[in-house]
């Protein structure tokens, strides 16, 4: 019986710490119907508000219906109308838009009626929604115009004459049929730089603290930037040996396509890691424990998995989401290594996500090194 009312006091006792414990507490409530969130809503949202770009190269009544089609669709968020196909090309080259449809130069022709989706393919779930919804929009389209000539000629006026040719839908995946490793690798290496990155400082920093050993190692006559450079560079070199291991087992078991240059994926691991580095010292700068740093910094860095296009297109989240990841640094290293990796993207393409990464990593450095406290 003894023992039995020991054991419900050991129980009340860690039970009552996690209450008395904020952090603990709002991080036990909040971090599962977050991640649950999350989830349903990546892995349950649709494709919609796509950025695409219509060509139209001739005008006329079909023309205008297949762009009002087009328009009237939740999936398309058509941003422009040109009629230039290479203007429009150069767009989703750029990454400004995911998709170009090209109306051909004789689309009002009733013998050769032919569109051209010009898709950027790098990005599957889009191409995955976009290349069945376009074919659906011009397969109902060729029934309306069917339909409306039929009607036309029972009544003996017939504009539409000899319109009877189906739309033909032609699909140009600029970066070829990517697989769902291809697309896959970029995210998850992404993601593994950051959760590591994170994780071990706060064993570094906080794990530390909590042991005594920052502690005797400021009784030696070892400077603030000494301790926190030579953190971050072994840091540094841990997290980049653990990158290039996971590149080279996904090209040897997974024949994993890299067509980037492999000194600017190098860059973008490099800036990527270090931004991170930054952001976990930021928080295990002030964390008292290592528990203390885990309940922190896990709400923050789990979902941004979800939110920043790890797993899923960040266009199923809601909008609120979306404008979120433009403020998490996983965003732009996401972008910048699917770029490279699945683009063959240069240095003028992904100089915007780099510079981004590097204006969070001073900013992440800048206030870890603000609320680094040496008073043990």
């Amino acid at each position: 019986m003894m023992e039995f009312n020991k054991f419900k006091w050991m129980i009340r006792k860690d039970l009552l710490t996690v209450w008395r414990h904020k952090v603990q507490f709002a991080s036990l409530i909040l971090f599962p119907i977050v991640m649950i969130a999350l989830c349903g809503w990546g892995m349950g949202g649709t494709v919609e508000n796509t950025p695409v770009v219509i060509v139209k190269q001739t005008s006329g009544y079909i023309t205008d219906q297949a762009i009002n089609a087009i328009k009237s669709d939740t999936t398309y968020d058509v941003k422009d109308i040109l009629d230039d196909p290479d203007k429009a090309k150069q767009m989703v080259d750029r990454g400004e838009v995911k998709a170009a449809i090209i109306l051909s130069s004789n689309f009002e022709d009733n013998s050769s009626r032919n569109v051209v989706l010009y898709i950027d393919s790098s990005d599957q779930l889009t191409t995955q929604t976009l290349v069945p919804t376009t074919q659906k929009v011009f397969a109902s389209l060729s029934e309306q115009v069917k339909m409306e000539q039929m009607g036309a000629n029972v009544q003996g006026n017939n504009p539409f004459a000899q319109t009877t040719q189906a739309i033909k839908l032609q699909v140009n995946r600029i970066y070829g049929d990517i697989k769902y490793m291809d697309f896959l690798l970029p995210g998850v290496l992404a993601m593994t730089i950051s959760m590591s990155a994170m994780m071990t400082m706060g064993d570094s920093i906080a794990g530390e603290r909590e042991r005594g050993e920052l502690a005797r190692l400021f009784m030696t006559p070892t400077s603030v930037s000494t301790v926190i450079g030579g953190k971050i560079i072994s840091q540094l070199i841990r997290e980049m040996i653990k990158t290039i291991i996971l590149i080279v087992v996904a090209v040897l078991l997974f024949n994993v396509v890299i067509n980037g240059n492999p000194i600017l994926l190098f860059v973008v691991l490099l800036m990527s890691t270090l931004c991170f580095v930054g952001f976990g010292m930021m928080f295990s700068a002030t964390a008292k424990t290592q528990e203390d740093y885990i309940q922190i910094i896990l709400p923050i860095a789990m979902p941004m998995m979800f939110i920043c296009g790890v797993f899923f297109p960040t266009e199923t989240m809601p909008w609120i989401l979306q404008k979120i990841a433009y403020f998490l640094p996983l965003t732009y290293a996401n972008d910048a290594l699917r770029a490279v990796m699945l683009q063959g993207a240069n240095f003028r393409l992904v100089a915007f996500d780099l510079l981004i990464l590097l204006l969070f990593t001073l900013l992440f450095f800048a206030v870890g090194v603000m609320r680094f406290n040496r008073d043990i």
